[in-house]
């Protein structure tokens, strides 16, 4: 069944991406983006999709569009696999050949204790789940910050 879907920072790296895989699913989007992390040039290929339609707009401000579908919160679109923030930060290390050292400090006392997003959500409402493994997202997040950080 077609809906309406809202896209809060539908500009944005990931907020881009769902915008598409909804298009492709055959709903009609309405993204709204105040660009402060988000570029336009992640959606201008789907300007001209009749099932899209954007808005630049700041969410901390009221916003009233009518929509099929609404999510309260975020729905977190990460992968289910369990990693520490060091392991991370590890292969980030490798991945862009940085010399930078990954210095410990005592963890904060409202640090989670797990790291393994619940995307039951989104499968559930979007019958969505990865299917870029965390190497292979790594990789092409950041083949996308260095293409951007090119043009800036």
């Amino acid at each position: 069944m077609k809906k309406s879907i809202l896209v809060t920072g539908g500009a944005g790296f990931l907020g881009s991406h769902l915008c598409e895989f909804l298009i492709n699913k055959g709903h009609e989007i309405i993204c709204v983006d105040n660009y402060y992390t988000g570029f336009k040039e992640n959606i201008t290929h789907l300007l001209d999709n009749h099932n899209f339609e954007l808005y630049r707009h700041d969410i901390t401000f009221p916003l009233y569009i009518e929509a099929d579908e609404e999510f309260r919160g975020p729905v977190n679109l990460g992968n289910p696999q369990e990693f520490t923030i060091k392991e991370l930060a590890e292969k980030i290390i490798i991945l862009t050949n940085s010399t930078s050292k990954i210095i410990q400090m005592p963890l904060p006392v409202d640090d989670p204790v797990k790291r393994q997003p619940d995307i039951s959500l989104v499968k559930k409402k979007l019958n969505w789940s990865p299917k870029v493994d965390l190497d292979e997202g790594l990789i092409k997040t950041i083949d996308y910050f260095k293409k951007i950080s090119n043009t800036l």
